[in-house]
C-alpha cells in the first residue's frame, strides 16, 4: 500500500468556546463586587452600554450622547417659603421687651451706613451670615447656585505609615537618616511589624548595618508603642519597657512565649525564679499590651458584604426566594442612539465599529440574565434541601454535593461550581455563603441517615464548649459521645474537625482552664 496525500472531508463535531461563551462563564463566577469593576470598564469601553440608577442599578446613570434627557439632582437656591430666602425683621423695640435686654448698643440691623444711605449689599466678607453663605467657596461651591462640595468637610483619615514619617521628621533632622528611616517605614506593614530585612534595606541604600539599626531603634519609640518589632516577643518587650516593666524575670518570660500559650505555669515559674501568683500576674499584664500596634490605624478598606440572594419565610409555611434588587446590576442598551450612530457613519470601519458595539451590548445583557436565572435556580434548589436548616438550625444541615444540586437542574457541576462560589445569601439565620451548604457525609452507626459534617463540627464545639475544669474532653471521649449519638466518626477526624475550630488540645485545654480558674479566685 502507497504512502500519499489526500485530501478528505470528516463530518464531526467539537464544542468550540466562543468569546461570548467565555464570557458568559467568567460573569457566572465574578462576584458582587468583581462584577461591578467588570461592567463599569465594559460603560467605559462600549459607548451603547448604558446603566441604569434604579433597583438595584449602578453607581449612576451615565449619560451617552443623543440622550437629552437628564437625571442629575443639582443643588437648588432657597426655594420659595424657605427660611434662607426671607430677611428676617429685627424689630429692637421688640426684642427688648421679649428679651429684657438694652439693644441701645447693638449693631444695626440694617447694616453700617454711609452719609445717610445703607451700604447692606456692600458688606465686607464675613460680616454676617446671608442666604448664600451657605453655598459660599468654604464649602466648595458658590453663590450661583453650585452644589457644595460635601467632601472638602470630610476628615482625612492617617494611615500607620504617615503617622510615623511626621514622627521621622521630627526626630531624624539629617537627611541622610531620614532616608533609611522612610525605607524602614515603608518595610512595616499594617500590623505594625517590620517585615523586610533590615540588612536589605541597607544594602539597597548602600548604607551601614549599624546605622539602620540605630534608625530603627529611634523607630520603635514612635507612637504607636511596640512599632517596627520584628517578631512578637520583640513587640512586647518594647512595650513593657515603655512601662518599667521588663525586668529578668519578665525578660524570660517573654523569652518564652510558646509555654505562655500552652499555659505551662508551672515550668514558667522554675524558669523566671517567681513563684506561681507572680506568673498569673505576668500574664495578666501580658494580655493587657497590643500585639498588632498598627491596629489603630486599620488596613485596607472593609468592602461590607452584600448578599446575592435573599430567603424569607412564606406564609404557608415554606421560604421565599428571591434575588438581592440592589446587588443585580442594571445594563440597558442604548438602541436609539444606536439607531442614531449608524445613520450618520458613512466609513466603513465607523460601521464596523458600532455594529461590533452592539453585538456586545446585546450579548453583555442577555449574559447578565442568564447569570441572573442560574443564581437563583441554584439558590431555590439549595433552600429546597436544606429546609430543615433553615427551620432548625445548623445541626439539621444535610450532607450535600454539587453534583446532586446539578442533576436536580438539569445543569452541569462546573457551572453549579461557579455559581456557588463568591456568592451569598440571607437567611433567617444569617449571611452564609453557598459554599457553606455542601458538606461532607458522615455515616451513622445505626446505618441510617447520613450526617452533615458541618452539623458534626458544630456539635463538638457544643461538647467543649460545656467542659469544666474538672471534666475535659480527650478526642477519644468525644468519640464515645459521638457514637452514643448515632455518630460513626473516626479519632482522626475529630481533631482534624478541632484543628479546624483552632481548639487547642484537651491537655492545652485542661491548663487554660485551671489558670483561668486560679486567676479569678486571686
Amino acid at each position: 500500500m502507497a504512502i500519499s496525500t489526500k485530501l478528505m472531508m470528516r463530518q464531526g463535531q467539537a464544542l468550540v468556546m466562543t468569546p461570548q461563551l467565555l464570557q458568559a462563564i467568567k460573569l457566572l463566577q465574578f462576584s458582587n463586587i468583581e462584577l461591578s469593576a467588570f461592567l463599569h470598564d465594559e460603560l467605559e469601553r462600549n459607548p451603547l452600554l448604558e446603566a441604569q440608577e434604579g433597583d438595584g442599578g449602578g453607581d449612576a446613570t451615565e449619560s451617552r450622547p443623543g440622550d437629552e434627557s437628564g437625571t442629575g439632582d443639582a443643588f437648588e437656591g432657597p426655594q420659595e417659603g424657605d427660611w434662607a430666602s426671607q430677611d428676617l425683621a429685627v424689630d429692637s423695640a421688640t426684642l427688648s421687651a421679649d428679651l429684657g435686654a438694652d439693644m441701645s448698643n447693638a449693631f444695626d440691623p440694617e447694616g453700617p451706613s454711609i452719609g445717610g444711605e445703607r451700604t447692606r449689599d456692600e458688606a465686607p466678607d464675613g460680616a454676617g451670615l446671608s442666604a448664600t453663605s451657605w453655598t459660599g467657596a468654604a464649602g466648595g461651591g458658590s453663590a450661583d447656585g453650585e452644589a457644595p462640595n460635601l467632601e472638602a468637610y470630610v476628615a482625612d483619615r492617617q494611615n500607620l505609615h504617615e503617622h510615623l514619617a511626621e514622627q521621622l521628621a521630627l526626630a531624624c533632622p539629617d537627611p541622610r537618616h531620614r532616608i533609611i528611616g522612610q525605607a524602614v517605614i515603608d518595610g512595616i506593614d499594617d500590623s505594625g511589624y517590620l517585615r523586610e530585612d533590615l540588612g536589605e534595606i541597607a544594602a539597597r541604600l548602600e548604607a551601614d548595618r549599624a546605622d539602620a539599626e540605630r534608625i530603627l531603634a529611634i523607630i520603635q519609640t514612635f507612637d504607636p508603642s511596640g512599632v517596627g518589632a520584628r517578631d512578637l516577643a520583640e513587640c512586647l518587650a518594647i512595650q513593657l519597657k515603655e512601662r518599667d516593666r521588663y525586668d529578668p524575670a519578665m525578660q524570660t518570660f517573654i523569652a518564652n512565649l510558646p509555654l505562655v500559650a500552652r499555659r505551662d505555669f508551672a515550668q514558667l515559674a522554675k524558669l523566671c525564679g517567681v513563684d506561681h501568683e507572680d506568673i498569673v500576674d505576668m500574664a495578666a499584664e501580658l494580655r493587657r499590651l497590643e500585639p498588632k500596634p498598627g491596629r489603630a490605624f486599620g488596613g485596607a478598606p472593609i468592602q461590607p458584604l452584600v448578599a446575592d440572594v435573599i430567603v424569607r419565610a412564606a406564609a404557608d409555611g415554606g421560604w421565599h426566594v428571591e434575588l438581592n434588587a440592589d446587588a443585580l446590576p442594571r445594563v440597558l442598551v442604548n438602541h436609539s442612539y444606536a439607531a442614531q450612530v449608524s445613520a450618520a457613519a458613512t466609513a466603513a470601519t465607523d460601521k464596523s465599529f458600532i455594529s461590533n458595539c452592539l453585538q456586545n451590548a446585546n450579548w453583555l445583557t442577555k449574559s447578565l440574565e442568564q447569570r441572573a436565572r442560574t443564581i437563583l435556580r441554584v439558590a431555590s434548589e439549595i433552600v429546597r434541601l436544606q429546609d430543615a436548616f433553615l427551620a432548625h438550625g445548623v445541626e439539621h444541615l444535610r450532607p450535600l454535593n454539587l453534583r446532586t444540586v446539578a442533576d436536580a437542574i438539569g445543569m452541569h457541576e462546573s457551572t453549579v461550581s461557579r455559581v456557588t462560589s463568591n456568592k451569598y445569601m440571607m437567611t433567617p439565620r444569617g449571611v452564609f455563603e453557598l459554599k457553606y451548604f455542601f458538606s461532607a457525609s458522615i455515616a451513622t452507626t445505626s446505618g441510617g441517615a447520613a450526617h452533615s459534617a458541618e452539623a458534626v463540627r458544630f456539635r463538638i464545639k457544643q461538647m467543649i464548649d460545656r467542659e469544666t475544669p474538672d471534666d475535659i474532653l480527650s478526642d477519644d471521649a468525644i468519640v464515645e459521645r459521638l457514637k452514643a449519638s448515632d455518630i460513626d466518626i473516626a479519632r482522626r477526624t475529630v481533631a482534624k474537625y478541632r484543628d479546624s475550630l483552632r481548639i487547642p488540645s484537651s491537655v492545652d485545654r485542661r491548663r487554660a482552664k485551671l489558670a483561668q480558674a486560679r486567676l479569678t479566685a486571686h
